[in-house]
Parts: C-alpha cells; sequence; structure tokens
C-alpha cells in the first residue's frame, strides 16, 4: 500500500521527517515516471477507472464513515455535498480517467524550435513538474482527479486531503496504488499525507528541493495559507466570487436560464454565481421573474436597496461583507447598476478573478465587458458553470487557476508540465578571446 503509513501521534519532528521522507520517495518516484511512455501511463488510467467501479463498495463503506462523521459534528449541508460520493459519482470519476487517458501526452511536445544562423539547433519541450503537492478539503473525487493528472503528465503526487474525508482518501488512494504497483511504476507515485495534524501541511509547502510545486484548492482559509506560507513555489486556484451581469439588452428568458444555472444547478462548487448584477433599465421587467425563480429554487437573495424594494419573501438586505462572499450556498448577493461601467467596477471591486459573465443582445457591450473584466474566465451568454476542465475539453482538471503565473484559468495537462530547452550541436563553441590567465593550449 502506498499511502504512507503515518503516526497518529507524531512528535513535530517526527511528522517533519516522514513529511520529508514521503517526498524524497515522491523525488525517486518522479524520476522514473517522467520516462513512462504514453502507452505506459494510459493502460494504468485505464486500469484505474477499472478498479474503481470494480471496488466501489468498499469506496462507499467508507464514505459512509466520512459522512456520518461530518453530520455528527454539524458539518455544514454544502461541506457534506462535496464530501459525499454515490456509485454515480464513483463512475464519474472513473469516466474522468478514462477521459484523460485518452488525452495527448504533452510530455515531449514541442513548444518552439528553431535553428540559429550558426547551425545550432533549438526545441523548447515540455516535461513533467516533478513532485506535485496538493492540499485540498473534504472532496474525495479530488483525489482522484488529481492523482490521474499527475500521473498523466509524469508527476508523482503527495496528496493532503481533509481529515473529514480520511476514510475515503484511504480507501481510494489504496486502490490506485495497487494499479500503479500491478503496472510496473514506482509504489510512491501517489502517495496519501496525514491529515489530522495542520502541521503536516506546513512540511509539505516548505519542502523545497524536494517538493516541484504545491496547489491549494479549497476556501480562501486554506488558499491563503498555502500561498502566503509556502516555500515551495505555489499556484493559486478557486475562490470563486462570480458574477452574473444582466445588461440592459439582455433577453429576459435566457438570462433567467443562465442565472439560475450558474447559482442553483450545484451552489457548492467554485464556478457558481455568487452575486447577480442588473441594468436599471431592464430591473423592473427582469427582477420580479427573477426573485420568483430564484425562490422557487430556495434561494435567499441578500440585496441591495433597489433589489429588497422589489419585494419577494426571499428577499434580505445586503451588507457590505456580501458582496465579498463565496457563499457555497443558495444565497446569492444582488444589485442593480445604472451602467455596464458600473458593474465592470462592481466586479473589479469584489471579484476574485475567477468567471464572470455577462447577458446581453449588444455585441458592443459584450466586447466591451470582456475587454474590461480581468478573471480567468469571461463568459457571454453562458453560464458561469462551464469553467471546468471536463466542459472545456481538458478532461478532468487539477484545479481553476485565479492567478497569472504559471497558469490561468482551468489547469489540464499541459499545465502540469514545465519546460526544458534542448540545444543540438555539432561541436559548436562560442566565439570570444580566452581569459588572459588560461591557456588555450590543449596540453596546459
Amino acid at each position: 500500500m502506498t499511502t504512507t503509513e503515518f503516526t497518529t501521534k507524531a512528535s513535530g519532528d517526527e511528522l517533519r521527517e516522514q513529511v520529508r521522507d514521503a517526498a524524497r520517495r515522491a523525488k525517486r518516484a518522479a524520476a522514473e515516471l517522467a520516462q513512462a511512455t504514453r502507452s505506459t501511463k494510459d493502460a494504468l488510467l485505464h486500469a484505474m477507472a477499472d478498479a474503481l467501479v470494480r471496488r466501489a463498495p468498499e469506496i462507499l463503506a467508507a464514505n459512509d464513515r466520512d459522512v456520518a462523521a461530518g453530520r455528527e459534528s454539524g458539518m455544514p449541508e454544502y461541506m457534506i455535498d462535496r464530501l459525499g460520493l454515490s456509485p454515480e459519482r464513483i463512475a464519474a470519476m472513473a469516466d474522468g480517467l478514462r477521459v484523460v487517458a485518452g488525452l495527448p501526452d504533452p510530455v515531449g511536445e514541442v513548444v518552439r524550435g528553431s535553428t540559429l544562423p550558426n547551425g545550432l539547433q533549438l526545441q523548447q519541450v515540455r516535461v513533467p513538474l516533478g513532485v506535485v503537492g496538493i492540499v485540498y478539503e473534504g472532496r474525495p473525487n479530488v483525489t482522484v482527479d488529481a492523482a490521474g493528472l499527475t500521473l498523466k503528465a509524469g508527476n508523482a503526487v503527495l496528496l493532503r486531503g481533509s481529515s473529514s474525508a480520511e476514510q475515503s482518501n484511504t480507501a481510494l488512494v489504496s486502490i490506485l496504488a495497487d494499479v500503479v504497483s500491478e503496472h510496473g511504476l514506482p509504489a510512491d507515485s501517489v502517495q496519501l499525507l496525514p491529515c489530522h495534524d495542520r502541521a503536516s501541511v506546513q512540511h509539505l509547502i516548505t519542502a523545497r528541493g524536494l517538493v516541484d510545486v504545491v496547489i491549494p484548492r479549497g476556501g480562501a482559509g486554506l488558499i491563503a495559507a498555502v500561498t502566503e506560507q509556502a516555500t515551495v513555489p505555489a499556484i493559486e486556484t478557486g475562490v470563486g466570487n462570480c458574477h452574473v451581469y444582466v445588461d440592459a439588452s439582455a433577453d429576459v428568458d435566457t438570462a433567467l436560464r443562465i442565472l439560475l444555472n450558474s447559482k442553483a444547478r450545484r451552489p457548492s462548487v467554485c464556478n457558481a454565481a455568487e452575486t447577480v448584477l442588473v441594468h436599471k433599465d431592464i430591473a423592473e421587467e427582469f427582477l420580479p421573474q427573477a426573485l420568483v425563480e430564484l425562490h422557487n429554487a430556495g434561494v435567499t437573495v441578500h440585496g441591495d436597496e433597489r433589489v429588497v424594494a422589489a419585494g419577494g419573501p426571499n428577499v434580505v438586505p445586503a451588507t457590505e461583507e456580501d458582496w465579498d462572499t463565496e457563499f457555497l450556498s443558495l444565497d446569492i448577493a444582488a444589485a442593480v447598476v445604472d451602467s455596464l461601467p458600473d458593474a465592470v467596477e462592481h466586479i473589479r471591486t469584489h471579484g476574485s478573478g475567477h468567471t464572470e459573465a455577462i447577458v446581453t443582445s449588444d455585441v458592443r457591450a459584450a466586447r466591451q465587458f470582456t475587454a474590461q473584466v480581468d478573471a480567468a474566465a469571461v463568459m457571454v451568454n453562458a453560464s458561469t458553470a462551464f469553467t471546468d476542465g471536463g466542459e472545456f475539453g481538458m478532461g478532468a482538471e487539477i484545479g481553476i487557476s485565479t492567478q497569472k503565473l504559471h497558469s490561468r484559468g482551468p489547469m489540464g495537462l499541459p499545465e502540469l508540465t514545465s519546460t526544458k530547452w534542448l540545444a543540438f550541436g555539432d561541436g559548436h563553441v562560442r566565439p570570444g578571446t580566452a581569459p588572459a590567465n588560461v591557456s588555450s593550449s590543449p596540453g596546459s
């Protein structure tokens, strides 16, 4: 079993050494994985998918224990939704692995190349990142997505999940690890780190020289803690204070469909809309219908004065904090704005750089919105729910980056690689004069 066996009451020094030992073993595994062929990796992913379906009963039994413990501790319902698995969700995870297996292997891809005037041939090629650390909260599907994507890109992965999903993650990694071993790849390619002591996160994100990159997936607090404290390079992902702006020229029926899908389809995910902005010229027609539809979907609306004035049993006055809140629940902030520039300014002030949407029939308004809104994804007449690696044709994603380096938006296989330069010469030396104290004589 490649799940690292950690003592539950390790001292600080012991825990640090255990995490670093796991990273050392992952580093050795990564060196071998980098040489694996696409056919080997694809066969591995298909076998992993089959194993998940075949061993679904033990995964569900472990997950039931996690869910029961979560309910007993008073875990919020949106977190229970993220934590819970079902036969359908396990099948979806397996399908995600199969999709990734069918994607082109980025390793070895020539990004660019040229022949210099002196005949030196240059190629910039994609190579694995190496050891990838993933820190995430109570979403067992991330365990499978992260393992599948990192392995396909030739990386070893260190998984640090939440204690709330400990039983589920242990079962999943045990299954995935069994398949890795059966295919002759390093047993330490996929490892599960301890989850009961927060210090394990600190040891992971400061294992410089052993871990090549760390990716946090979860709430704002987790992401901020990792990105602010890491000495290992970190990629910021996830926080989604997403907006739907209903422009003056919007088709009302289209706007209603997009708003409901963006908010109520699955409110606990980062691409769910958390604020709706409505142009004043369409507010009188749109708002009454929108409030009814949101009420029917069980959504509470945190409205500004003009939204509150529109009435509705599901409307409460918005606070200043509401505009910056990622609710992750059946709640949405709502405001009436006087113009498109006002909507853009609101998004600039309160948005998280994840996904923003405009509903409009005006081409110029769409162009202005897409040009002025700074976000990883900008939707025109489409739901914010489409910001997703699978929906973008990338297969299962490792996360949605809201920063600008080294990737932005859904992170698929190419984003889990780096590059290196290859130079092919024929005895090429660079012109220049040798230093005065260095003899050019071969015999000196």
